[in-house]
C-alpha cells in the first residue's frame, strides 16, 4: 500500500515537473521575442513597397517565388547574425573591427555608414510622401517632420528597449492590416497567387530585372549588424545548452516575424498585380501602372478603388517609413560604437545620424520634387546592393569560423547553404550593375570624351570592388575571439581597443548594458 501511494506521488510530480517544462518553456522563449521584428522592418520598409508595387504592376503574380526564396535566405542570414552576437558577446562591427586591419577596419566602417544612409533615404522619402498623401504637406516639410518625429519615438529608448520593440511590432501590424484590407478589396485569384508563390517563371520583357531588383532590395546589409547587436539586449547563460538554447529561441522569434514580412511583402504584390491587370482601366492609369512609384501608387488606388484605398495605402507606407527610419537610426548607433568605440550621449547621436540621413533625400525633395526623390530611391536601392557584400561575407566568415564560434559554429550543411545563397546573390548584384552601367554608357547621349573619362575611372574602381571581395572571401581570419574565460577583464578589454597580441581570448559576456546607452530589460 505504501508502495503504491509512494508511485502515485512520483506520477503526480512527474507530471507537475512536466507541466512546469510546459510553462517554463514559453516563458523562456518570451524574453526573447523583440528584435526579430526590428530587423523585419528592413523587408518592408519604403523601398521594398516600391519594388513589390513595380513587380505586381509588370508581372501580376509571376514573381512571388522571388520573395519567398529571399525571405527563407534572410531567415537564415539573419539567424548567423543572432548567433554571432550570443555566441561571442559581441556584434558583428565589434568583430570587424578586432580581426581585420586598420585601413580595412575603417573602409568597412565608412561602407556601413553609406549603407545606412542609403537604406534611410527611401524610408524619409517614403513617410513625407505618406504625410503629403494625408495631409497635404509639402515633400520638403515632410522630409523635416520624418526627422523629427523619429527623434521623438528614439526617446522612448529611456523606458527600456522593450518599449521600442513593442511600438515597432505594432507598427508592423498596422501595415500588415492596411495591405490585408487592399488585398480583400481587390480580391485576387488564390490560384493564381499560389503559382506564382511556387512555380518558378521569368517571362516576359524586364523580369530579370525586376526579380534582380526584388532580391536585391530583400537583403540589407545594415540589417546584419543590427540583429547581431540587438540579441545582446537578453540574458544568456554562458553554458553551451544556455547558448544553443538562445540561437534557437531568436530563430524561431526571426521566422515569426520574418512570416508576418513575407504576407506583407505578398499582399503588396498581389494588390498591384490584380489592380493593373484589369481590364478597364483608364489611359493616365496605364500609364501609372508602367512607371508605379510610392507617390503614383495612391492615385491609382484612389482612381480605381476610392479615396478609402488611397488612405489606408498611406497609413501603410507612413507605418513602414517611420518604423524604419528608426531601426536605421540604431543599426548607425551600433556601427558607429562598434567599429570606432564612440560612446556619445544618446540624444547627439540621435541627432547626428538623423542630420547626416535626411540631408541628401531634403535636398532633392526641394529641388527635384516627387520625380526627383522616386529616382533617389532607386539610386540608394543600387547603392545597397553594391554594399551586400562587404557585411555578408565579414558575417559569413565570421559564423562558420571555430576560432569566432568555437563549438557554435555552423554546420557543413550550412556553411554549404548559405556561400551558395550569399555567393549567388552576391555574383547577380555585382553582374546586374556592372551590366547596367555597360549599357547606360553605351547608350548614354554625353559625348564620347565624357565616356572615356567616366570609363577610366569607374572601370579601376569595379577592378577594385572585385578585388576587395576576393580579399573578404578568402583572407583567413587570425585573432580568435571564442576561448570561454571567467572574469578575464584585461582580455575584454584588449578585445574592445582593437588590440592583438597572438591570439586574444574573449570571454562571454551574458548580455551589454553599454550599446547605445540604452536601458535594457533585467
Amino acid at each position: 500500500m505504501a508502495n503504491l501511494m509512494q508511485q502515485q506521488h512520483q506520477v503526480m510530480e512527474t507530471s507537475s515537473n512536466h507541466h512546469e517544462t510546459q510553462k517554463s518553456g514559453w516563458r523562456k522563449f518570451l524574453p526573447y521575442v523583440g528584435p526579430g521584428f526590428l530587423v523585419s522592418l528592413a523587408y518592408l520598409d519604403p523601398g521594398n513597397m516600391e519594388t513589390d508595387l513595380q513587380a505586381g504592376a509588370n508581372h501580376r503574380y509571376e514573381l512571388l517565388w522571388i520573395i519567398l526564396i529571399g525571405l527563407i535566405f534572410a531567415l537564415i542570414i539573419q539567424s548567423l547574425a543572432a548567433n554571432l552576437g550570443v555566441t561571442t558577446g559581441k556584434h558583428l562591427s565589434e568583430v570587424c573591427k578586432v580581426e581585420y586591419p586598420l585601413f580595412v577596419k575603417y573602409c568597412l566602417w565608412l561602407l556601413a555608414e553609406v549603407a545606412v544612409i542609403a537604406a534611410d533615404i527611401p524610408e524619409v522619402i517614403g513617410t513625407a510622401f505618406a504625410l503629403n498623401i494625408l495631409f497635404n504637406i509639402p515633400l520638403w516639410a515632410g522630409v523635416l517632420l520624418t526627422g523629427c518625429s523619429t527623434l521623438l519615438l528614439l526617446s522612448l529608448q529611456r523606458f527600456g528597449v522593450r518599449k521600442l520593440e513593442l511600438l515597432i511590432t505594432i507598427l508592423v501590424f498596422v501595415m500588415a492590416g492596411c495591405f490585408f484590407a487592399e488585398m480583400s478589396y481587390v480580391n485576387p485569384p488564390v490560384s493564381d497567387l499560389l503559382k506564382g508563390m511556387f512555380i518558378p517563371k521569368l517571362a516576359g520583357e524586364g523580369t530579370v530585372g525586376d526579380a534582380i531588383a526584388l532580391l536585391g532590395a530583400l537583403i540589407m546589409p545594415h540589417n546584419l549588424f543590427l540583429h547581431s547587436a540587438l540579441v545582446l539586449s537578453r540574458k544568456v547563460p554562458s553554458s553551451v545548452g544556455g547558448i544553443n538554447d538562445a540561437c534557437r529561441y531568436f530563430l524561431y522569434e526571426s521566422g515569426i516575424a520574418l512570416f508576418v514580412a513575407f504576407l506583407i511583402n505578398v499582399a503588396m504584390i498581389s494588390v498591384s498585380g490584380t489592380v493593373c491587370s484589369a481590364s478597364d482601366l483608364s489611359g493616365d492609369d496605364v500609364e501609372r501602372c508602367n512607371d508605379l512609384t510610392l507617390n503614383s501608387a495612391s492615385f491609382l488606388l484612389k482612381n480605381v478603388l476610392g479615396k478609402s484605398s488611397s488612405t489606408i495605402y498611406a497609413i501603410a507606407l507612413l507605418a513602414s517609413g517611420q518604423s524604419s527610419t528608426i531601426t536605421g537610426t540604431y543599426a548607425g548607433q551600433y556601427i558607429m560604437q562598434g567599429f570606432l568605440n564612440i560612446r556619445m550621449k544618446r540624444w547627439k547621436r540621435n541627432l547626428m545620424t538623423r542630420c547626416i540621413a535626411i540631408a541628401p533625400s531634403l535636398v532633392v525633395a526641394i529641388v527635384g520634387g516627387s520625380s526627383g526623390s522616386s529616382r533617389l530611391i532607386i539610386i540608394a536601392s543600387m547603392i545597397l546592393s553594391f554594399e551586400l557584400p562587404f557585411a555578408l561575407i565579414p558575417l559569413l566568415k565570421f559564423s562558420s569560423s571555430s576560432t569566432k564560434m568555437g563549438p557554435h559554429k555552423n554546420s557543413m550543411i550550412i556553411i554549404t547553404i548559405s556561400w551558395i545563397l550569399g555567393s549567388g546573390i552576391i555574383g547577380i548584384n555585382v553582374y546586374y550593375l556592372s551590366t547596367s552601367f555597360v549599357k547606360w554608357l553605351i547608350h548614354s547621349s554625353l559625348p564620347k570624351v565624357a565616356n572615356v573619362f567616366i570609363g577610366i575611372i569607374v572601370f579601376p574602381l569595379m577592378a577594385f570592388y572585385i578585388l576587395s571581395v576576393i580579399y573578404l572571401t578568402f583572407r583567413k581570419d587570425t585573432v580568435e575571439t571564442f576561448i570561454e574565460t571567467k572574469n578575464d577583464t584585461v582580455t575584454q578589454n584588449q578585445v574592445e581597443k582593437g588590440m592583438d597580441h597572438g591570439q586574444l581570448e574573449l570571454s562571454h559576456v551574458p548580455y551589454r548594458e553599454d550599446l547605445a546607452d540604452i536601458p535594457l530589460p533585467e
